[in-house]
């Protein structure tokens, strides 16, 4: 155990400074040598800095480090446990993993998806040609338009995340849905990554937990019910794509398509198949994006 901890708070005064984490845990391995303990407020957390200590854990007992700590975001933002990767180890965590790595996250699914990849980036730079065509054919006294690379990329890499995992284009001439529609869901999916790395008072000290200090759950709350809200639109809508089609188990079926063929229906460990799959959707948005 590092020296330092204070009476209810632990360690946490020291990563108050400038210094980031990284650093701050740097110091204390100068000191305590490659593996020791803090306490974060009244969690300990064991430190690791160490590839060979690394390896011990995450091979030879890599069935210690298998679950995570449940925190505020996991309660809020990831269906309460039921987004895998945020899940205890368990039945319902095994159950998840076979379907994750046997049916989405396989050789044969990305090679499945190349041609909508191919597809995206033919598209997104056609439609920045035609951009400045138009500019050209307008009489514009440069030659050269002002893009902003950042937005590109985040369209680019949008629309070819989305097309693979729920079948829709979300920016750009051909975009499925409305702008304010598109830009809602990139904001609220790009919060949920900020919020899980915020750690509450919560997360350290359980009986402040409900002492919303910088209004970090009520943000969770938020997000949650308005991703939920934006999965459930998707979910309906495949839905009733699939009861009026005839071609459901075509090759162009999207992981959507094939969390439904699996998981419709059915019940794991007390979470229903739409809670499933729309914490599963959220993972592949996370893990693509």
């Amino acid at each position: 155990m590092a020296k330092g901890a204070w009476p209810i708070l632990g360690h946490l005064p020291i990563f108050s400074g400038t210094q980031p984490p990284h650093r701050v845990l740097g110091t204390l391995a100068d000191e305590y040598g490659p593996i020791f303990t803090i306490k974060l407020g009244s969690k300990h957390a064991l430190i690791i800095n160490n590839w060979e200590m690394a390896k011990e854990c995450f091979t030879t007992n890599d069935m210690a480090v298998t679950s995570r700590p449940t925190i505020v975001a996991i309660e809020h933002l990831a269906y309460r446990g039921a987004m895998f990767g945020f899940s205890v180890y368990g039945p319902y965590w095994r159950r998840l993993r076979k379907i994750v790595t046997s049916e989405i996250l396989t050789n044969r699914r990305v090679e499945q998806y190349q041609h909508v990849r191919a597809s995206e980036v033919q598209t997104s730079i056609k439609e920045l040609f035609n951009i400045w065509s138009s500019k050209k054919n307008e009489s514009y006294s440069s030659n050269y338009v002002l893009v902003d690379m950042k937005q590109w990329f985040t369209h680019l890499t949008f629309n070819m995340v989305l097309r693979i995992v729920v079948g829709k284009r979300y920016f750009g001439a051909k975009s499925n849905v409305e702008e304010k529609e598109a830009q809602r869901s990139v904001k609220a999916l790009n919060k949920m990554m900020h919020l899980f790395g915020v750690m509450t008072i919560g997360d350290a000290i359980p009986w402040l937990k409900w002492f919303d200090f910088g209004g970090h759950v009520n943000a969770m709350i938020e997000t949650s019910k308005e991703l939920d809200e934006i999965l459930g639109e998707l979910l309906k809508g495949r839905r009733h794509e699939r009861t009026s089609s005839e071609n459901v188990d075509g090759k162009d079926q999207d992981i959507m398509d094939v969390l439904l063929s699996l998981l419709d229906g059915t019940t794991i460990e007390g979470f229903d198949c739409d809670t499933i799959i729309k914490a599963t959707i959220l993972v592949c948005l996370t893990l693509f994006y």
